[in-house]
């Protein structure tokens, strides 16, 4: 767990998911909140020029990659690791325990139509899943000081956020020691399941923004 690797100024944990998944486990014994970050490409791209919140998260607990072109982009080539992340072996490894221990989780997403399809997805693939709260977090109307209390009213273990970059990062950065909560899980909005008629659409998206990100990286080892 000690190793890492170092991509657009952020340091990101090179491990296995069994690794990251024993690490979690520990973190939801303890108190108070460990916050576990899956770094993303557009993530890392729409805060690349955000100097303290980079420093911020360098801080996190752990920082995993969440696509495989993060660890390509520091020349990781171990074959089993890639698997492992493009299958998103951890998250579902990491889900299976929280339902297979009851635990309460609260989402939280960027509009009542994520939420929706987020909350479907985990009662389709983990039936009976705890959800005791889910709550929309706006960048332009933030009403941090209600959520945080609704959050710790409901005695949830985890909270999983699915909100974009930098919306995500900044909202724990200045809530983190007020949250009554064992664990944070900062998954981004690339983990919300898209809809049929939008996977393409998606897809398509994806690729523009994995091209853009290997140019931003050249650009960054010629520095």
């Amino acid at each position: 767990m000690d190793s890492k690797i170092r991509v657009l100024d952020i340091n990101i944990d090179s491990c296995s998911a069994k690794e990251a998944m024993k690490k979690t486990v520990e973190y939801m014994g303890t108190d108070p909140v460990n916050v576990v970050e899956m770094a993303t490409v557009n993530g890392l791209m729409q805060m690349d020029s955000m100097e303290q919140l980079k420093e911020d998260i360098c801080r996190f607990d752990m920082v995993l990659a969440g696509d495989k072109t993060i660890l390509e982009a520091a020349d990781i080539t171990d074959r089993k690791c890639l698997q492992e992340t493009e299958g998103r072996v951890f998250l579902r490894m990491f889900m299976r325990y929280l339902h297979k221990n009851h635990k309460r989780i609260y989402l939280l997403v960027e509009s009542e139509e994520e939420g929706q399809t987020f909350f479907d997805y985990l009662q389709r693939n983990y039936y009976g899943q705890q959800v005791v709260g889910l709550a929309k977090v706006s960048a332009q109307n933030r009403a941090d000081d209600m959520l945080v209390n609704d959050i710790n009213g409901t005695e949830a273990d985890c909270i999983l956020a699915a909100l974009g970059s930098p919306l995500q990062e900044e909202f724990i950065v200045k809530n983190r020691s007020l949250l009554d909560v064992r664990l944070w899980l900062g998954l981004g909005k690339e983990y919300i399941p898209v809809t049929r008629t939008g996977i393409g659409q998606c897809r398509l998206a994806q690729f523009f923004i994995k091209r853009i990100f290997k140019k931003e990286i050249e650009k960054s080892k010629r520095r």
